[in-house]
């Protein structure tokens, strides 16, 4: 019986490994053999999670003709993984990809590390902050208060409590787009609405425009529904969408749905304007494809100066052909999983109708405290206090960046929680990797693309501030040192460090 639960095209294989940037051999190195270097890229792409533990390689003569190398080359690229313990073997079942015996299984998407790890490592690669207190407090105690009349109730509510569906849609309303509370559905975050949305509307080799790049866990949830991604590079900068590109897209590919982040977009940080958002929705309309539009951090405006755009669904009021997702987690606390869809109220009913198949419903307690901070102006002072956080945490990141890594570039948002970086012509998988070896865990560029792009890039969140953020930048300009270097010699192990 085989030991593979996935399996690996040769040309994704090829093109995932094409992306790469070739390792430094270092000061007087030679060039590592050609079969060393490709074991090496496998490897990578392994401890990353961008080619899954126990996927099924190619053959040996696919992958070579795809990679126009050598047979004899791939062979000895196996052989060296196997010896290694990153690939196991069976005759007649081929190969798959393993983990040696003691090492973690690596993370596919960017989960948050435990907390007994924090000592000696510092995160950079949740874009989360923590709670924004008293205000976490109040909305648990406020919700407790008004617990008892639903304590009495079987306690399922696949639509969402009707009181914060109210409320959302009164929250619409007010930013100018009249909105019901039939148009609102209660996730357990914006990841449950996402997921909901792609299984109504987009199943198993369904098309999926997606922004390039793109939110590494939406992308990598979209991969898991079967979902096949179309991606649509994204402007120069922080200069947003390429409608040019997205009207070609759209017309030439028809996606079934297509999914963008116009407020402070995650990774990049851009802000499309007013005649982008109304452009798109004139192309999607006129290609018959759903816009799925996350707003997670619509209200994580960290400039003052900063004028938001109306809303993306105020060029589609009734919600026929945008499908807004909203969430507490980033402006509020991503323990707080609360999310919700706006869309028309057939739309709606289709969501909860198919949730009886899912989750039921969203936990009561969360909804009544997310309710009682928006009733009650609480919200509004903890959006305050997360905007005020995430700008000083931006601002410290990005002068300690610039001070120890002068070569890399970026531009500053103007809000949102993530800076996207060039590293300078270096390997930004090499970069994570070497990072986990002297103490800061930072994502690749890779993992917010398609196929291998954005190899040279990472994106670094505004989670740490003052000394914390000096050392994070301290221990990224090692790591970089040690890519620079081909990785060549031993580490220190990284100090515990306490703000």
């Amino acid at each position: 019986m085989a030991q593979w639960t996935s399996a690996v095209g040769a040309a994704q294989l090829a093109r995932q490994l094409q992306a790469q940037s070739p390792r430094p051999a270092g000061p007087g190195a030679r060039k590592p053999p050609a079969y060393r270097a490709l074991a090496d890229g496998i490897r990578l792409l392994v401890l990353e999670g961008r080619v899954p533990v126990a996927a099924r390689l190619p053959a040996e003569r696919e992958l070579a003709l795809a990679l126009t190398v050598s047979r004899t080359t791939v062979a000895a690229a196996y052989e060296a993984l196997r010896t290694e313990g990153f690939l196991e073997s069976r005759r007649g079942a081929g190969s798959w990809t393993a983990v040696p015996a003691g090492n973690p299984l690596p993370a596919r998407g960017l989960e948050p590390l435990p907390p007994e790890t924090l000592g000696s490592l510092i995160d950079l690669g949740c874009a989360a902050l923590p709670a924004p207190e008293p205000w976490l407090t109040r909305g648990v105690q406020g919700a407790l208060e008004e617990l008892p009349p639903y304590a009495h109730t079987h306690g399922d509510y696949p639509a969402g409590l009707p009181a914060l569906r109210a409320m959302l849609a009164e929250r619409y309303t007010a930013r100018g787009i009249p909105t019901m509370p039939e148009q609102i559905m209660v996730t357990t975050g914006a990841m449950g609405a996402i997921d909901a949305i792609c299984h109504l509307f987009a199943g198993r080799g369904e098309r999926i425009a997606v922004e390039s790049p793109s939110y590494a866990n939406i992308l990598q949830l979209m991969r898991e529904a079967g979902a096949r991604l179309v991606p649509v590079a994204m402007s120069e900068g922080l200069g947003s969408w390429d409608l040019g590109r997205w009207r070609q897209v759209l017309r030439d590919a028809a996606p079934r749905l297509a999914y963008v982040v116009a407020d402070f977009h995650n990774p990049t940080g851009a802000l499309a304007d007013e005649d982008q958002r109304r452009g798109l929705v004139e192309a999607a309309r006129a290609a018959g494809t759903v816009l799925v539009v996350d707003e997670t951090m619509s209200e994580l405006h960290l400039d003052d100066d900063v004028e938001m755009p109306r809303p993306v669904c105020a060029f589609d009021p009734a919600g026929s052909t945008v499908l807004t997702v909203g969430s507490a987690s980033k402006a509020f606390w991503a323990g707080m999983r609360i999310g919700w869809v706006r869309a028309a109220p057939d739309v709606i009913r289709s969501l909860v109708a198919a949730r009886a198949y899912a989750d039921l419903g969203t936990p009561v307690l969360e909804q009544l405290g997310v309710n009682w901070l928006m009733r009650t102006g609480g919200w509004e002072e903890a959006v305050t206090l997360r905007r005020a956080q995430a700008k000083e945490n931006r601002d410290a990141l990005v002068a300690a960046v610039r001070k120890e890594l002068p070569e890399w570039e970026f531009e500053v948002p103007r809000g949102g929680l993530t800076l996207w970086v060039r590293t300078g012509g270096l390997s930004g998988s090499r970069l994570a990797e070497a990072g986990e070896r002297v103490g800061v865990r930072v994502p690749s560029g890779p993992r917010f693309g398609v196929d291998g792009a954005f190899e040279g890039y990472i994106r670094l969140p505004f989670t740490v501030a003052g000394p914390v953020a000096e050392e994070a930048a301290s221990r990224l300009a090692a790591a970089a040192r040690l890519v620079e270097s081909g990785l060549g010699g031993g580490v220190e192990p990284p100090r515990t460090f306490v703000a």
